[in-house]
């Protein structure tokens, strides 16, 4: 099994049952994935969780969730899949790069810390957020704390927002309420709003 810093992600082809659940999907189509497909990520897909890991690992550490990355054709965009013991964060192959050509890394970065943050959020779940959030607002700050704690340029900020905006969770699609929720964890982890709030005006509202 191939561990990454704390052991957030792994790499390693592990077996998951016919009772896995969707937990969150970056886009629709996820009744067209097909397990089978799964493959070890790309090296540079690796590199990006690495620093997403390093970004959300002291908040967790010692008992930060272990999930398995994977690639596969059929996965709709990005989405974390569970079964009764395991987990597994799915991409596409085609979408990430498509991402990482137009937004780069912190785009990359922010959607797999979103997907991550779903399994944070059910073994760490944060006071400071806010307690009527939903789980996928939930998710989105752990996203903006990433995007924080990744040494990002204001213009790398301002990419990975437009990207986060323009592909939404299939369960939230609402710019306008996910914002403070990116924007909360992002000063939370020690950014700047202002900042923030520069690299935002860029992004899409929907």
């Amino acid at each position: 099994m191939c561990r990454l810093l704390c052991s957030l992600f792994c790499a390693s082809l592990l077996p998951f049952g016919a009772n896995a659940e969707v937990i969150c999907a970056l886009g629709s189509g996820a009744s067209s994935y097909d397990a089978k497909g799964d493959q070890r990520p790309t090296r540079d897909t690796m590199q990006l969780a690495a620093r997403m890991n390093a970004a959300l690992s002291p908040t967790c550490s010692p008992r930060c969730p272990q999930i398995a990355i994977y690639r596969n054709t059929t996965a709709p965009n990005a989405m974390l899949v569970v079964t009764p013991d395991q987990a597994k964060f799915v991409y596409a192959p085609q979408f990430f790069t498509a991402v990482y050509d137009k937004y780069g890394d912190g785009a990359i970065i922010a959607f797999i810390a979103h997907e991550y943050g779903h399994a944070l959020n059910e073994v760490h779940p944060a006071s400071w957020m806010k307690s009527d959030w939903t789980a996928e607002l939930r998710a989105d700050a752990w996203a903006g704390c990433a995007l924080a704690k990744s040494d990002l340029s204001l213009n790398d900020l301002s990419e990975a927002l437009t990207a986060v905006s323009k592909y939404p969770p299939s369960a939230l699609s609402n710019w306008s309420l996910r914002a403070p929720a990116l924007r909360l964890g992002y000063i939370h982890c020690g950014g700047d709003g202002s900042q923030f709030d520069s690299g935002a005006g860029g992004s899409k509202r929907n």
